[in-house]
């Protein structure tokens, strides 16, 4: 979760996540090359949209890994209403006019989230194995090969990579960078940028800053700015992985049954009626459910 105590523009960027942009009494603006502009008092954005952002007033930023909503049945950002985006931030405990501290109840709007969007389809076990294993990092072990989380799960890693694109939408090397990225973030408040990039696995600190400009709009520099000047960067919101990974070296069955994606590391969620660009009203659970 990003927040801002003033108005403030992000520039052109592809996230691999969905985002929640919910500003404290003023609007959110989304742009689209060669699209007409789309304002409304929220917005959630779907993964990989190419797009730039504004909120007029301060707002919260909340980030939901591509894995914990339903596929998008149509492109493009959904608006959500008034009363939607005060819900969601009296969830978060950001009812003050310059938005949470970093006490913030990310599981509460989590929760809140969730239960206006609807569950997701379950993942696959060596699927949301695999992407526990990439979008996390232990600094105390070597960071594992695509091949290699592959043997792991009993699965090629071109078949790995099918499985995981058929599922989420994104590609597995590009939510690796995402796990990279959230840690990194989540290091910026302790640490200097080259700290937080080294650790969470980046070559250097210039790595670092090219994936944050194409996944958020954003420098590292302009987040610590940020922080220094009180908006709070935290961690994601969202379940954590709740399963005891297998035994290095034990394989999941081909026919492996699915496990709720709730189980797998993640973030946020999103609610329940909004407006389509150019349409009317329709509910947010239309809108995500699976074509």
């Amino acid at each position: 979760m990003f927040a801002e105590s003033r108005p403030f523009h992000v520039a052109p960027h592809r996230l691999p996540a969905w985002k929640a942009v919910l500003p404290i009494g003023g609007h959110a603006e989304l742009r689209q090359a060669g699209r007409p502009v789309v304002t409304a008092p929220g917005l959630i954005v779907p993964p990989q949209l190419v797009h730039s952002c504004a909120a007029t007033s301060p707002y919260v930023a909340l980030f939901i890994d591509s894995w914990l909503l339903p596929l998008p049945s149509r492109p493009g950002p959904i608006r959500l209403d008034a009363g939607m985006v005060r819900r969601l931030l009296a969830a978060l405990g950001a009812t003050g006019s310059d938005g949470p501290g970093t006490d913030a109840d990310l599981a509460a709007g989590y929760t809140e989230l969730r239960a206006l969007a609807g569950a997701p389809a379950p993942l696959d076990p060596r699927v949301a194995h695999a992407i526990h294993l990439c979008t996390s990092r232990d600094p105390d072990l070597p960071i594992a090969s695509i091949a290699s989380i592959a043997d792991e799960v009993g699965l090629s890693a071109p078949r790995l990579r099918a499985l995981v694109r058929r599922d989420v939408g994104i590609a597995l090397v590009r939510l690796r960078q995402w796990g990279r990225l959230s840690t990194a973030i989540a290091g910026l408040p302790e640490s200097t940028a080259a700290l937080a990039a080294a650790t969470a696995g980046f070559a250097d600190q210039a790595h670092f800053t090219r994936t944050a400009r194409d996944f958020i709009g954003r420098t590292p520099a302009s987040l610590r700015r940020a922080e220094a000047q009180g908006a709070p960067l935290t961690g994601p919101a969202g379940p954590g992985p709740h399963r005891t990974p297998p035994r290095r070296g034990s394989r999941a069955p081909a026919d492996a049954a699915s496990v709720p994606s709730g189980q797998v590391p993640g973030r946020a969620a999103a609610p329940s009626s909004a407006h389509p660009p150019g349409g009317h009203p329709v509910s947010v659970k239309r809108q995500l459910k699976c074509a």
